[in-house]
């Protein structure tokens, strides 16, 4: 099951912009590319850098610690294998921006 969870106004991030938000102490980026909301786990699955401040060039974003280049769209490693990003859907609804988080809480009921 997952949950969709409110992070921003749909219209507080424009294109080019990006924003940490923080859901059940977990920290993700959200991406505005050229209209398209993407969100990701703010963690490089290397070492666990923060990706926030990465250097985004179209839809890749680059780790500031190490370099290495994840796909906002997809959380995939440029290249053949590799590592990945964690990625989270989001939509725009009744004015927000909401998140869909694997609901962990079922075991917390």
């Amino acid at each position: 099951m997952s949950r969709e969870v409110p992070v921003a106004a749909a219209d507080e991030i424009a294109p080019g912009q990006r924003k940490l938000a923080f859901v059940d102490g977990r920290s993700i980026v959200l991406f505005n590319v050229e209209g398209t909301m993407h969100a990701i786990d703010n963690s490089c699955p290397h070492n666990g850098a923060s990706l926030a401040s990465g250097q985004l060039e179209g839809c890749m974003l680059r780790c500031p610690a190490h370099g290495l280049r994840f796909d906002v769209r997809t959380g995939c490693m440029a290249g053949a294998g590799g590592l990945s990003v964690k990625t989270f859907p989001v939509r725009a609804v009744d004015g927000k921006l909401v998140v869909s988080i694997e609901d962990t809480a079922a075991s917390h009921v």
